[in-house]
């Protein structure tokens, strides 16, 4: 089986995403992306698997939906966390 390697996603919901995302951005300095959803974490592993070289370059998405969004399908969960594996 497969293990999780990290973080692929981190997303919830708000009333009111365009306020929630001002406020990331002025105490947080969480910017948006130019398209206006999300931000996302670019990183890279520190080593490969076998320890011989640097690892993969990787990124985490950080979005914040409305309340009325399907994304999240038939959930009554308010968040959604997505691993890497």
């Amino acid at each position: 089986m497969k293990r999780v390697t990290g973080i692929g996603g981190i997303f919830f919901q708000s009333e009111s995403p365009d306020h929630l995302y001002d406020w990331y951005e002025k105490h947080l300095g969480i910017k948006r992306e130019a398209h206006g959803q999300g931000a996302t974490f670019e990183w890279r592993e520190l080593q490969s698997p076998d320890g011989s070289q640097p690892g993969a370059k990787g990124a985490t998405a950080w979005s914040i939906f409305p309340r009325s969004t399907k994304y999240f399908g038939e959930s009554k969960a308010r968040f959604m966390v997505n691993y890497r594996v």
